[in-house]
């Protein structure tokens, strides 16, 4: 049973910042990509960044340059670093990661998310 933990949600000021941590635990073999999304009251999910097996970044046109992806591996871990963050970037976040499994299978997992709040 693989599971994926989102943790470093909270309530932050406008241009403040925060780091959201997602955690991998269970049986796998290797995590593959990683992506953030997330979904504000009343809108789609969507996609904020993601990072490759390898290390490769892309993000949303919205937190370019304020936002940073990165990763882990000895601790099963990707990391959001959110700087200068704004009202419109409260939501709930969202982990998901491609796993492979110790069933021999790529699966998609997702975290429960953890609430970001940008206001002052």
């Amino acid at each position: 049973q693989v599971q994926l933990v989102e943790s470093g949600g909270g309530l932050v000021q406008p241009g403040g910042s925060l780091r959201l941590s997602c955690a991998a635990s269970g049986s796998f073999f290797s995590i593959r990509a990683v992506a953030w999304h997330r979904q504000a009251l009343g809108k789609e999910r969507e996609l904020v960044a993601a990072i490759t097996e390898g290390g490769s970044t892309n993000y949303a046109d919205s937190v370019k340059g304020r936002f940073t992806i990165s990763r882990e591996n000895a601790k099963n871990t990707v990391y959001l670093q959110m700087n200068s963050l704004k009202p419109e970037d409260t939501a709930v976040y969202y982990c998901n990661a491609r796993i492979f499994t110790v069933t021999m299978r790529l699966d998609d997992y997702w975290g429960q998310g953890t609430q970001v709040t940008v206001s002052s």
